[in-house]
């Protein structure tokens, strides 16, 4: 199985002063990783991804803490990146055994999902919240479905943190 998830709260864009790349987790967000880590901690996972920005990479952070897994930072799930690559990963992937959890944007994974959909995958691509987690189940290696797992679900929502 593979786990496409969305990186968790990191504030305003356009508030933030520098490189968007460098934009870190917010205090939801840390508390969204921490769910993040706490849902798949007893997944059979075997590798995690990353796009190489910072808030994607801090997302994953408690989950690889919790599995003693490097993060393997992939351009493939950088945002902006090539629609065509990113799919080609997430073939590749489908076909390894163990699961494999993969942290991108909210327009990589929709741009995946939309691919998926329109090769007849049961996914509703319009559904990717930040620190949600999309679950692709495959057989013989082919994706066969996905299940959204919302942040609301995971117990990451802001009514956690009061």
């Amino acid at each position: 199985m593979l786990h496409l998830v969305r990186h968790a709260s990191a504030g305003d864009r356009h508030a933030w002063r520098g490189d968007d790349s460098a934009r870190p987790l917010d205090p939801m967000g840390h508390a969204q990783a921490e769910a993040i880590a706490a849902t798949l901690a007893f997944a059979p996972v075997q590798r995690i991804l990353s796009s190489p920005s910072i808030r994607c990479t801090q997302t994953v952070e408690p989950l690889a803490a919790k599995l003693g897994l490097d993060i393997e930072i992939s351009a493939e799930l950088a945002e902006g990146a090539d629609g065509w690559r990113t799919e080609a990963l997430v073939e590749r992937l489908s076909g390894e055994a163990g699961d494999s959890v993969l942290c991108s944007h909210g327009d990589v994974i929709p741009e995946v999902l939309w691919r998926l959909a329109y090769r007849g995958v049961d996914v509703n691509p319009t559904r990717c919240k930040k620190a949600s987690i999309w679950e692709l189940h495959a057989v013989d290696g082919a994706i066969t479905h996905g299940i959204y797992r919302s942040p609301r679900s995971l117990g990451a929502h802001a009514e956690d943190l009061a």
